[in-house]
C-alpha cells in the first residue's frame, strides 16, 4: 500500500512524539523527586528509549520508515536512499512530534518538576548533557553511539535475514537502542538524534518551569551534528561493503 506524503509525515510526528513520551517519560519517572520511580537505575531508563523506538517501529514502520531522526533522514537523503524533496517536511515533522511529546511528558509529571530543585535533574529529562562538561568527549560518545544505531538500523532493515519479516527488523531495532543506553549512554544520555534533543531542549527554553536553570544551548550542537555526521559515515560505509 503506497502512503501519501502527509500520512507519512503524520506517522512521524506521532513516533518521534511516541519516543519522546516513552523516553523522557522514564527520565522523568527515575529523577523527578516523589514519582513512584525515583531513585530506580538506568535500566529503566534504557527500557523507555528501547521501546519508544521499538513500539513506534513497529507501528509506522510500514508507513513511514519510522525515521523519527532527522539525522537517520539526512544520512539516507546523501547516500541516494531517500528523495531530498522529502527531508525537511520529515524533519520538521520530528522536530515537533518531539516538541509535543515533550510537552505530554511534562504536563504528566508537573507536580514532580514543581519539587525537583536539581536543576541538572530537570534538564535532563528534556536534553542531553555531558556529565564531566566535555563537549568532546560528548562528541565523541555521541559519534560513535549513532554510528552503532544507523549502521544497525540500517543493517537490520536491510540485511536479508530480515526481508521475508520486516516487523522482526523494527522489532530488533528497540533491542539495539536498548543496548547502547545501557552501555554507551553514560556520558551524556545519550541522544543519538537531533530531534530528541533539540525539541525538547526548545521547551526547556519556553515553559516556565520552577527549578529550570539554564538550557545549556551551548552544547546544543553536540547532539544535533554528531549523529548527523555518524549517519553520514555509518550508512555510506554499510552500502559501500554490502550494497551492490
Amino acid at each position: 500500500m503506497d502512503f501519501s506524503l502527509m500520512q507519512r509525515l503524520a506517522a512521524e510526528f506521532i513516533g518521534t512524539a511516541l519516543l519522546i513520551m516513552l523516553g523522557n517519560g522514564a527520565v522523568a519517572n527515575v529523577d523527578l523527586k516523589g514519582t513512584k520511580g525515583y531513585g530506580s537505575d538506568w535500566m529503566l531508563i534504557a527500557v523507555g528509549y528501547g521501546c519508544g523506538v521499538m513500539i513506534p517501529a513497529m507501528m509506522f514502520g510500514s508507513i513511514s520508515g519510522n525515521h523519527i531522526n532527522p539525522a537517520f533522514t539526512i544520512g539516507l537523503a546523501l547516500n541516494g536512499m531517500f528523495p531530498w524533496a522529502e527531508v525537511v517536511p520529515y524533519i520538521i515533522a520530528q522536530v515537533l512530534g518531539a516538541m509535543v511529546g515533550q510537552l505530554i511528558v511534562v504536563a504528566c509529571y508537573k507536580p514532580y518538576y514543581d519539587q525537583t530543585e536539581n536543576v541538572a535533574h530537570v534538564l535532563g529529562t528534556f536534553s542531553t548533557i555531558n556529565s564531566v562538561g566535555s563537549k568532546f568527549n560528548g562528541f565523541v560518545n555521541e559519534f560513535f553511539g549513532s554510528f552503532i544505531l544507523f549502521m544497525g538500523a540500517i543493517g537490520i532493515t536491510k540485511a536479508p535475514f530480515f526481508q521475508d519479516n520486516l516487523g522482526t527488523a523494527h522489532f530488533a531495532l528497540g533491542f539495539l537502542v536498548w543496548t547502547l543506553v545501557a552501555s554507551l549512554g553514560g556520558p551524556t544520555g545519550p541522544g543519538l538524534n537531533p530531534a530528541r534533543d533539540l525539541g525538547p531542549r526548545i521547551m526547556h527554553t519556553i515553559l516556565p518551569l520552577k527549578y529550570k536553570g539554564s538550557s545549556q544551548w551551548e552544547y546544543a550542537w553536540v547532539p544535533v551534528a554528531a549523529p548527523i555526521v555518524a549517519s553520514i559515515v555509518a550508512i555510506a560505509l554499510y552500502k559501500f561493503l554490502f550494497i551492490a
